[in-house]
């Protein structure tokens, strides 16, 4: 958070030494990416990981559940008009790596959001959900873990 308060205040300073007649949002992008190149020499000394990267990391995550989003919407409405007579529901096990209460919160929320999963328990001593899911073929349940795999990498990468 300190580095985008000093990138912000680098571009502000930007925009007062050019000594121009009006604000000109040209010259505060300006000032914004000499204050990227100044942090980016300097963010080892912040003890920090480069904030663009955050933003980066963030961005791909929110397209990685917006795709996860979109198929599985399209696969319960699939289930439900097409295949009510073929679903196996049925619940799984899950062990996670993530240790804080609030990423294992946020993986929870990931996997309620998605279409045709809910999670019934959380365990906190090995870190285990049980999840119901509302087909649990062999390849559903592959699909399934992967995308929660996924989540969870996603996590960790953003909390590092």
């Amino acid at each position: 958070m300190r580095q985008v308060g000093l990138n912000m205040m680098i571009a502000i300073l930007w925009v007062l030494f050019q000594d121009e007649d009006a604000f000109r949002f040209p010259t505060f992008f300006f000032g914004y990416l000499i204050g990227l190149i100044v942090i980016y020499l300097l963010h080892k000394f912040f003890g920090q990981e480069f904030y663009p990267k955050k933003i980066w990391v963030s961005f791909k995550f929110l397209m990685i559940y917006l795709y996860q989003l979109f198929t599985s919407t399209f696969s319960i409405a699939n289930y439900v008009l097409f295949r009510t007579n073929k679903m196996a529901p049925g619940l799984v096990r899950y062990e996670t790596k993530l240790e804080s209460d609030w990423a294992i919160t946020f993986l929870t929320i990931m996997i309620i959001i998605t279409p045709g999963s809910t999670i019934i328990r959380v365990n906190r001593d090995p870190n285990i959900f049980l999840i119901h899911a509302i087909d649990l073929t062999d390849k559903e349940r592959k699909s399934l873990l992967k995308s929660i795999k996924q989540y969870e990498a996603l996590i960790l990468e953003v909390t590092k």
